[in-house]
């Protein structure tokens, strides 16, 4: 089937009575010579090709969008992402009630230009967001941020997440995490019992990390001790790799969390399970990138280079995570607080006081706050990022070296503050792997005056189950 613009020029060529009928395109077996010259219509093609001028472009374009599928709907006139190709724009295709999957079109220069003035693509053209170009894409920019050694290990990295993302929405998943629901015990060295789903998801983030050959450490949330990778990389990997996933049977966002340092050579001369321990106690001040990747109705990768937080969102039609959100920053005040208050009654009462205070509309802001809660760490992080407030556990709950860590990395550069409720999260340094501490990341000014109230950690802490 032709679309109204190709009937429109087939309309318009010299044609007899009586057309032939349609031939393979490129064919020179399609009538023999005897029988075109008998025919008005201009002969589709020779055995070099389409002879007639004006078919040779219009066949060329037409078998191009055979290729790719392109007989759909018209575009609309605004596009909503981009893509890393530098010519190319997404654009949803399709109308209301009827939507086709996205697709890529090739797109004018003057339309890139009025794209770039909407404030809808980003530049790849810098890493400040200054030039020309579309948007980057993830590992072209740590490539311009960081050096091609980070590119390469962000290249394997991402592709370990791609992976996962298409576990979680697995149907396959369900078992896994029925048989991790089963699994509440804590493990001998005080961290989580593994849960299947972690655990596939962990040996996948460690082989990507294995064939980057730029990582010579991975501690992870799920191990009891580091793995010592490569004699030769440069970097230090500690990860959760997948956070939240008790609930993953119920599809609630999930989260892949991640910290990468240089690794000390100084250190190398000692045995290999004591320069992997120390490689990973490194404070968070020494960080060199951090970040999450959010499994939700979107996949986002964000991450700081310590100039800033970006996020990515996974284009699944080229299949590469493409920056969407440049430069985040977190609004030094948000009407939201994100903490488990059915705990209320274990809570210190400086921290009763504040949460009563805040959500009456009696704090240093004069509107009442509201109470967002998910029970998955990345998910209440990521709104957090986006919308500002306060995210908290106030129990010496979460890790320091795999959640605390890397995400007070990524608010800090993003504007907001991260502390246990007396102390900077980065300049605490860790003293064993899976160290424990109270939690509170958010906007500067809300982290401000939740700590004017001092006594904020919870002491009591029965261990609760669900």
């Amino acid at each position: 089937k032709l679309r109204r613009s190709d009937r429109l020029f087939w309309r318009q060529l010299p044609r007899s009575t009586t057309r032939p009928p349609p031939a393979p395109l490129f064919s020179s077996s399609c009538c023999s010579h005897e029988e075109r010259s008998h025919s008005s219509i201009p002969p589709l093609a020779t055995a070099d090709g389409p002879s007639h001028p004006h078919l040779q472009a219009r066949l060329h374009s037409m078998a191009l969008a055979l290729q790719l599928h392109l007989l759909s709907p018209p575009l609309p006139s605004v596009p909503v992402s981009t893509t890393h190709h530098p010519n190319r724009v997404l654009f949803p295709v399709g109308t209301a009630g009827s939507p086709h999957p996205r697709r890529m079109f090739p797109v004018a220069p003057a339309s890139r230009a009025v794209i770039s003035q909407m404030g809808l693509a980003p530049s790849a053209g810098s890493v400040n967001g200054q030039g020309a170009g579309d948007p980057a894409t993830l590992v072209e920019y740590a490539g311009k941020a960081a050096g091609d050694d980070l590119a390469v290990l962000f290249a394997h990295l991402q592709y370990a997440c791609k992976r996962i993302a298409a576990l979680v929405a697995s149907p396959f998943n369900a078992e896994l995490g029925r048989q991790g629901r089963a699994a509440a015990e804590l493990g001998s060295s005080g961290r989580d019992a593994p849960k299947p789903l972690d655990l596939v998801a962990n040996e996948i983030i460690l082989s990507s990390l294995q064939k980057s050959r730029k990582v010579s450490v991975m501690a992870s949330e799920e191990d009891d001790m580091p793995a010592w990778i490569d004699d030769t990389g440069p970097f230090v990997m500690v990860t959760d790799p997948l956070d939240g996933s008790r609930n993953i049977d119920a599809s609630i966002p999930t989260g892949t969390i991640f910290g990468v340092y240089n690794r000390l050579v100084e250190l190398d001369h000692l045995p290999v399970g004591e320069k992997a321990s120390l490689n990973s106690l490194q404070s968070g001040t020494h960080l060199v990138a951090a970040g999450y990747v959010l499994y939700s109705s979107a996949t986002i990768f964000c991450v700081s280079f310590g100039s800033g937080t970006h996020a990515f969102t996974l284009d699944h039609t080229a299949g590469e995570f493409v920056l969407t959100h440049p430069f985040v920053k977190v609004p030094s005040r948000g009407q939201i607080y994100s903490v488990n208050d059915a705990r209320y009654f274990d809570w210190p009462d400086g921290l009763r006081r504040y949460i009563d205070t805040v959500r009456q509309g009696k704090g240093q802001f004069p509107k009442k706050y509201s109470a967002r809660y998910i029970c998955s760490l990345v998910a209440d992080f990521h709104r957090t990022l986006m919308y500002g407030g306060i995210v908290m556990n106030p129990r010496d709950h979460l890790r320091l070296v795999y959640e605390a860590n890397p995400l007070s990395y990524l608010v800090e550069n993003a504007g907001g503050k991260g502390s246990d409720g007396k102390l900077r999260i980065l300049s605490i340094q860790p003293v064993e792997l899976h160290q424990r501490l109270p939690l509170f990341l958010g906007s500067a000014e809300d982290m401000e005056e939740l700590e004017s109230y001092d006594d904020i950690q919870q002491k009591i802490n029965p261990g609760y189950e669900v």
